[in-house]
């Protein structure tokens, strides 16, 4: 018998369009991602149309290797009004995404077998990434005020003695993946001067720093250090459009300069060259601030539609915080609870969610769950924590 296919054109259709999977009788706060009925679709035609009469062929050609003037002009103004400091153009490189620019950074900054210094819990994926890479990673421990900087010293005086010395230290200090938590200023000027002092290359996941629900962020890491301690990695995906697949990097011109000669972005033109255009139409038209000025209203009132419904359904032993920006919920449950049991009994009632063991290099988060709630609205959030306050009741130790 033949294993050819006999429908080609069949297989191609049966495969998915879009990364999100979940059966429509399950609301799923397992996945990160921005309501599609929030994505601005008609403004990014309209935008991709004015592109194309403005620029003609241009758009379709091979773009500039740093990513389009237009966008990379406007991003350095746009920085400059979100964060603390204002970006020199030289020091910025378009991405596709902040995934694409933390790849691209360690594909020219590290070696497999090199360590990577990296805050447990943290965003699973970013995790993934390392490893493709060979990378051996370490975890440190973050609290609710950021990374332990007592614990991250003693990491590095001990990498010292055995003659290592870390590639990289990842941290995601604004509105942190996946505890929703935020590093106070404080500890951001500290750590940037221990970074500094032991010439320890941060990388600042900086993808949430516009979604904020009340006061403004500190200024990120890369603002507050000496040139090449730190650098930043941004994205539209949660501003505009995962499809998209655009982001940035801002670090010092002589490490983005690097990052512009090497060989994908020679040999590409650049990344995001069409979609960077686009974005760069609509934010001179004045669109962009307001969409996100739109997302931050939508977002608040989903976070408190399941705060509030969390609040009513679940005991005082379980504790969740109130995230000031960002996507996500994170839930201590009380000793004796386990995240896996509660998860299973959830999705049997038609709701599910990420354990903490998935955001952890370590064990140790089995009582820990992250909840999104950035793609439901919030009649379907209240009743989702309505689902998990019912699965709850038998996911404890005397069940």
């Amino acid at each position: 018998m033949s294993d050819a296919i006999e429908d080609p054109a069949a297989a191609v259709r049966a495969l998915p369009l879009v990364q999100f999977d979940a059966r429509p009788d399950v609301i799923d706060l397992g996945w990160g991602h921005p309501d599609p009925d929030l994505l601005p679709v008609e403004e990014l035609r309209l935008a991709a149309d004015e592109a194309a009469r403005r620029w003609g062929p241009d758009l379709y050609a091979y773009g500039f290797a740093q990513g389009p003037a237009p966008l990379i002009s406007w991003l350095s103004e746009r920085l400059g009004e979100v964060d603390g400091r204002t970006p020199d153009p030289a020091s910025i490189v378009v991405t596709a995404g902040a995934s694409g620019a933390l790849d691209m950074l360690v594909t020219l900054s590290t070696r497999p077998g090199d360590v990577a210094l990296i805050e447990s819990p943290t965003y699973h994926i970013a995790v993934k990434l390392l490893r493709d890479h060979g990378l051996e990673a370490v975890p440190i421990q973050r609290t609710s005020d950021g990374p332990d900087l007592e614990a991250l010293t003693r990491m590095l005086d001990g990498l010292e003695m055995r003659g290592r010395r870390p590639s990289l230290f990842y941290t995601i200090p604004t509105f942190h993946n996946p505890t929703g938590t935020v590093t106070p200023l404080d500890r951001r000027a500290e750590l940037v001067r221990l970074a500094a002092s032991r010439r320890l290359l941060v990388v600042e996941d900086d993808a949430y720093r516009e979604l904020f629900y009340g006061e403004p962020p500190p200024p990120s890491l890369w603002s507050l250090a000496e040139p090449g301690s730190v650098v930043r990695v941004g994205s539209f995906s949660k501003t505009l459009a995962p499809g998209l697949r655009l982001g940035f990097l801002t670090g010092e011109p002589r490490l983005t300069a690097r990052l512009a000669q090497s060989g994908l972005l020679d040999s590409g033109g650049g990344i995001g060259h069409v979609p960077g255009l686009v974005v760069a139409v609509m934010a001179e038209s004045g669109f962009y601030g307001q969409h996100v000025d739109r997302l931050r209203s939508a977002y608040r009132e989903r976070r408190d539609a399941l705060v509030r419904g969390l609040t009513e359904v679940l005991p005082e032993g379980v504790a969740f915080n109130r995230p000031q920006g960002g996507f996500f919920v994170w839930l201590q449950l009380p000793p004796g609870y386990s995240a896996a049991r509660l998860l299973e009994l959830s999705q049997s009632n038609g709701v599910s969610f990420m354990p903490g063991n998935a955001f952890a290099l370590t064990d140790g988060l089995d009582a820990n769950l992250r909840l999104s709630f950035s793609r439901y609205g919030p009649d379907q959030l209240a009743d989702a924590a309505r689902r998990i306050g019912g699965a709850f009741q038998n996911a404890g130790p005397d069940h």
